[in-house]
C-alpha cells in the first residue's frame, strides 16, 4: 500500500476556497447582526452598492444601471436555512413621464451556489395605494429565481404568491421573513399577522447566503439586517413520485379523494388518477428532485362537461403536499399519503 502523498493548494485553489460561498458552507451562529451603514459586508451581484442616508437614517443604497432587470448583494457570513430575517428598507423608482412605477424593493434567502438561483419576498410600495384593484392585489409578491418569475406565478396561479397590505411609499418599511422548512410568511411593519403565506417554496436549494434585492432605476435602501437562524426541519429534496398514492383535495368546493398510480422516467412522469373526478384518468406531469407538477382531465362530480386539474407541490418521504386548482371549479391544496 502507497502512502497518500498530499499536495499543497495551488494559489488559485485556495482563492477559491475562501470565496464567500465557500467560507457560507461553515454553519452561523444562532444570531448575526449587521448595521448595514457602509459596504463591507455585502458583495455586489449586479448592483452598485454605496454607504448613505435616507430619511435621516445611514443605510446602504443599490442601484442597478441595466433596464428592466434586478440585482442584489449577498451579505458575508450568512448561510440561512430555517429562521427569521428581519431589516429596513426603502425605495425611491426614478419615475418616467407620467409617472407609475411602484418601486421594488425586497429579501433574497437560500440562495444557490448559482447566485441565480434563489428565494425572494420583495415589495411594491406604490401598488398598495393604487386607484385599480388589480395593481392593489400586486403590493406584496413571492418568486422563486430563475424558474418561477412573478409572470408565471401570477398567470398559473392567481393571487397565491402576490397580495395586498397596507404600504406607505417611499417610507422605510420593517420586512420580516419567517421560514421553516418549505414555508415561508412575510411580515410588514411589526404586524403580528402575515402580509403572505407561502407553504411550498419552489426552490431547490435549502440553504444559502440571505441578499437584499432591487430593480434598475430606483434607489433602494436597506438598514439594521437581523438574522435568527434556527433548527432546521428534517426535510431532504430528491424523494420519488413512482407508486400508489392516496390523495385529498380540499378545496373551496369540498373535499375531492382519489388514488394516483404513478410511474416516472426521468423528470418525465405519468400514470392515472381514480377518485371523484372518474376512473383511471390518465395522468402527465413533471418531476424535479422532489418537486412534481401534475395535470389529468376528468368529469366534474354531478354535472356535465370535461375539467382540467393541475397540482404542483413537494413530497417529501412518503408524503406530499402543495396546491391544486380545477380549472374553473376550484382552488385549494393536496395532500397525499404513500400506499405502502
Amino acid at each position: 500500500m502507497h502512502a497518500r502523498i498530499l499536495r499543497p493548494l495551488s494559489t488559485a485553489a485556495l482563492l477559491l476556497a475562501l470565496t464567500p460561498l465557500a467560507l457560507a458552507e461553515d454553519t452561523p451562529p444562532p444570531s448575526q447582526s449587521f448595521a448595514l451603514t457602509d459596504t463591507s459586508d455585502v458583495i455586489e451581484h449586479g448592483v452598485k452598492a454605496t454607504p448613505a442616508e435616507y430619511l435621516g437614517r445611514k443605510a446602504i443604497r443599490l442601484n442597478r444601471d441595466v433596464p428592466d432587470s434586478d440585482g442584489f448583494v449577498t451579505v458575508k457570513g450568512t448561510n440561512f436555512r430555517d429562521g427569521s430575517i428581519d431589516v429596513d428598507l426603502a425605495t425611491n423608482p426614478v419615475q418616467p413621464p407620467g409617472g407609475g412605477r411602484p418601486g421594488f424593493v425586497g429579501v433574497a434567502f437560500r440562495i444557490g451556489q448559482d447566485p441565480s438561483h434563489s428565494e425572494i419576498f420583495y415589495i411594491r410600495p406604490g401598488n398598495s395605494i393604487a386607484t385599480d384593484q388589480a395593481r392593489r392585489n400586486h403590493a406584496v409578491q413571492y418568486v422563486s429565481s430563475p424558474h418561477y418569475g412573478w409572470e408565471k406565478l401570477r398567470r398559473t396561479w392567481p393571487s397565491i404568491y402576490e397580495s395586498w397590505t397596507d404600504l406607505t411609499p417611499l417610507a422605510w418599511t420593517h420586512l420580516r421573513v419567517e421560514v421553516h422548512g418549505r414555508k415561508a410568511q412575510l411580515f410588514l411593519d411589526g404586524s403580528p399577522h402575515p402580509s403572505l403565506i407561502v407553504d411550498g417554496l419552489k426552490g431547490e436549494d435549502l440553504q444559502g447566503p440571505i441578499g437584499l434585492w432591487t430593480f434598475s432605476e430606483e434607489d433602494s435602501y436597506f438598514a439594521n439586517l437581523k438574522i435568527e437562524n434556527a433548527q432546521p426541519d428534517p426535510i431532504q429534496n430528491g424523494a420519488d413520485i413512482a407508486g400508489s398514492w392516496d390523495v385529498q383535495f380540499l378545496t373551496d368546493a369540498g373535499g375531492l379523494p382519489g388514488t394516483f398510480k404513478i410511474v416516472r422516467q426521468d423528470s418525465s412522469v405519468g400514470g392515472f388518477y381514480t377518485g371523484a373526478f372518474g376512473p383511471n384518468q390518465p395522468v402527465y406531469g413533471t418531476w424535479r428532485n422532489g418537486y412534481i407538477e401534475l395535470t389529468f382531465s376528468g368529469l366534474w362530480p354531478d354535472e356535465p362537461g370535461t375539467v382540467t386539474a393541475t397540482l404542483a407541490g413537494w413530497i417529501d418521504g412518503d408524503s406530499a403536499k402543495g396546491r391544486v386548482k380545477v380549472q374553473g371549479r376550484a382552488d385549494g391544496v393536496f395532500t397525499a399519503a404513500r400506499q405502502k
